[in-house]
């Protein structure tokens, strides 16, 4: 006796379908499972036989294969527990074969037969839908996730032993039907924002600061905020997801799939629609940061897609798990190898880091409260945690001063986040349609032929860039991304072409690029 059903797993935060073959012989009772299966996939034999058990039906006392194909492919996870289940039922003809053309049956067994929702739903369905299935059968807990997918007719299962009931009753009473979940798939309006508690009016001072957060954010371009305790440094990087663009249906769906991926997908009904802010610990690993593990689960860098890391005291994180943020900010993109398989996740973030001048945090801005105490050797070593290529690849430098007690007393009217986010929003839809058809979004993704070509500066500006060049002492990588940073500032004043004032700004930027001396040293 042969039967076939048809269920899925993750491969990174991507959906793969799988056949599961079941054929069922005379012979010695037992159950052989082939096909490249993990741990997790040959312990599913005991949970199936004891559920198939426990929910009324009969279990075959005969030589069981299951072959889950295609076998060239590592097989993880616990979903594919209700399609053995369901396989080995229509194998012996307890359910009817016929039901179940082109569904997807995905699950977690419990002993007594009930179903466990599973992670990476959502990029299961999505899968399955793009290779033409029409129906998935999972766990209720899951359903509201995978009727995110339009199209798909999600039946909602509890219990094994509601597959008993599937002729008696039509199946529509198994059918998932939200009318909210419905309104939540790919309905909202991409031009308005989210609200947020934290708001940039609460921030007094700090209007140089707060400009470089909205040109961050237009041209979603990589900050590092320096400056001594106390400044507002984090309380200013908090607040920056209330002026980034509302996401797209597709960046929604790029990033409920990765937290789906990951088990971290809070609610289920919903694309998440919250660009993410992610603020790992400084003791955090390189592993943690960019991904890893015997079966590659995604890291910070891909928790932060569309969104924004915050690197809080820079210098304190480890030099190897900083140096991992390289490729991530250059491809955006993670890839892991692995004996099996290679996986790739997307990191496409804004890196938003801050750090003191020096250990102590004082250096440059002393007073006679506070005083630097920290050696010239020190610093040196301090500031050389963070190396030359990756300081490249953040796009500005700011220096936060310490506000000033009438700064903090003012009584004029704070740019608030709504305000700055307009300009975001405007800068925004001048770069989409620059860059309509090209597949850029943002500025900061701009190389080669085409940054030379959008990127065109006057005589004047020419001139300028060139001495900055020389005196600064500044990279090929440095060169260009000061072109990229001058062409946000350009969109968010509303210019076609980059004034030389677009330049010096964009220059003026780079502070960590120079080569200040630092006192005693020689």
């Amino acid at each position: 006796m042969y039967g076939k059903v048809m269920s899925a797993c993750l491969q990174g935060i991507e959906g793969q379908t799988i056949e599961v073959e079941v054929d069922i012989s005379s012979g010695l009772p037992q159950i052989n499972l082939v096909g490249l299966p993990d741990s997790a996939v040959r312990e599913s034999v005991e949970r199936v036989r004891s559920s198939i058990k426990n929910s009324g039906y009969t279990f075959p006392m005969d030589r069981i294969t299951v072959n889950l194909a295609p076998a060239d492919l590592r097989k993880e996870g616990s979903s594919f527990d209700l399609a053995i289940a369901l396989g080995i039922l229509l194998t012996t003809g307890q359910v009817p074969q016929d039901q179940f053309l082109q569904t997807l049956l995905l699950g977690e067994l419990a002993l007594d037969g009930s179903l466990r929702p599973i992670p990476g739903v959502l990029s299961m369905v999505h899968e399955a839908k793009r290779i033409g299935m029409k129906r998935v059968c999972l766990p209720l807990a899951n359903a509201p996730e995978a009727a995110l997918i339009e199209g798909m007719e999600v039946c909602a299962i509890s219990n094994l032993s509601d597959f008993k009931r599937w002729n008696e009753r039509s199946v529509v009473e198994f059918i998932f039907n939200d009318i909210n979940n419905k309104q939540n798939k790919l309905s909202m309006n991409p031009t308005s924002y989210l609200p947020y508690s934290d708001d940039y009016a609460d921030v007094s001072g700090h209007h140089q600061v707060k400009r470089a957060m909205m040109i961050a954010a237009a041209g979603m371009h990589n900050i590092i905020l320096i400056g001594p305790p106390g400044t507002g440094k984090t309380m200013l990087v908090k607040r920056m997801p209330s002026i980034l663009p509302p996401m797209s249906d597709r960046e929604a769906l790029e990033v409920t799939k990765i937290y789906s991926a990951s088990g971290k997908l809070l609610d289920r009904s919903s694309l998440m629609r919250t660009r993410s802010f992610r603020a790992p610990h400084h003791t955090i690993s390189a592993a943690g940061l960019v991904g890893g593990g015997t079966i590659p689960k995604p890291g910070e860098v891909s928790l932060s897609h569309r969104g924004i890391l915050f690197l809080d005291e820079l210098p304190e994180f480890s030099r190897s798990a900083l140096e991992v943020l390289r490729q991530p900010l250059e491809d955006r993109q993670v890839t892991i190898a692995r004996a099996r398989a290679v996986y790739t996740f997307p990191s496409h973030f804004i890196l938003a880091a801050a750090m003191n001048p020096c250990p102590c945090g004082f250096y440059g801005a002393e007073t006679e409260t506070n005083t630097c105490t920290c050696s010239p050797a020190k610093i040196v070593h301090y500031r050389s945690k963070i190396s030359g290529p990756l300081l490249d690849r953040i796009d500005l430098h700011v220096e936060v001063p310490k506000p000033s007690y009438a700064q903090l007393k003012e009584q004029t009217r704070n740019l608030s986040s709504i305000e700055m986010a307009e300009h975001v929003m405007r800068a925004h839809q001048r770069q989409i349609r620059r860059y309509r058809g090209t597949g850029i979004e943002h500025n900061n993704e701009l190389s080669g032929k085409r940054l030379r070509q959008t990127c065109e500066l006057t005589p004047a500006g020419d001139q300028l860039l060139r001495a900055s060049f020389e005196v600064l002492g500044l990279s090929a990588r440095a060169h260009d991304r000061i072109l990229r940073l001058a062409l946000t500032i350009a969109d968010i004043e509303e210019c076609d072409c980059i004034l030389p004032q677009h330049l010096a700004e964009a220059i003026q930027y780079r502070n960590l690029d120079k080569k200040q001396p630092i006192e005693g040293m020689n």
